[in-house]
């Protein structure tokens, strides 16, 4: 299986008034495209830190990130940008859904950054929500859905540009244990039947259990890699 994502001796420093805090320590990771990876460890460890940086939202102070075999870590604000849109799919705990638009209106957004028209945008944002469900939900605002849904449909948003890779950070952590498992069921799904390479972080050791495998962060060093 070919590698999607190729990290080598990564470390990331931030500074903090006069002081530097080092919070990834010469990071080694190889993850093969069509992987499920549960990213584990206390808080601090540095979980989310390398999560941003493999979805290109923040820069490493060294070392290097190849996603698809393209050197992210050099790319300007510009292009990372653009790299972002076309390549990765976020998920988030707090699902940054805009409450004004519909459930609909809220999967298309990512696609307002393309050259699609008016009405692809919303024959791919209508798939989308067909394939996490909630093809009866299409015209409700946040308001009008359960946490779960709402994660569902900015699971759909994340899925809506077909990305290459799907970067989650504690999705299921605002969420009661059913609507957790019809989440993290979703997420095996897109691994499973359609192929999408999926890092997730979570404190959930339920929630690890579905992922393919699973590595451990401490104090920003990964310590272990156990199989799921």
């Amino acid at each position: 299986m070919s590698k999607l994502i190729e990290i080598r001796d990564l470390s990331k420093v931030y500074t903090r008034g006069k002081q530097k805090v080092e919070v990834l320590h010469h990071i080694d990771l190889d993850v093969p495209q069509g992987e499920f990876l549960a990213l584990m460890g206390p808080s601090g460890s540095g979980k989310t830190t390398l999560l941003n940086l493999i979805g290109g939202l923040d820069q490493p102070t060294g070392g290097s990130i190849a996603i698809g075999g393209e050197r992210i870590d050099q790319l300007g604000a510009g292009a990372l940008a653009k790299w972002r849109a076309a390549k990765v799919g976020f998920v988030f705990q707090f699902y940054n859904l805009m409450p004004m638009l519909s459930a609909q209106r809220n999967v298309e957004l990512p696609l307002l950054l393309t050259k699609l028209s008016a009405a692809e945008r919303r024959k791919r944002a209508a798939i989308a929500l067909q394939l996490v469900g909630l093809s009866d939900r299409a015209t409700h605002k946040p308001t009008e859905l359960s946490g779960g849904q709402q994660q569902r449909v900015s699971i759909a948003r994340a899925i809506v540009s077909d990305p290459t890779l799907l970067v989650c950070d504690e999705p299921t952590g605002d969420l009661d244990r059913q609507s957790a498992e019809d989440v993290l069921a979703l997420l095996q799904a897109l691994n499973r039947d359609h192929g999408k390479t999926i890092v997730m972080v979570t404190h959930d050791p339920k929630a690890a259990e579905r992922a393919g495998q699973i590595l451990h962060l401490d104090k920003g060093s990964l310590v272990e890699q156990v199989p799921a």
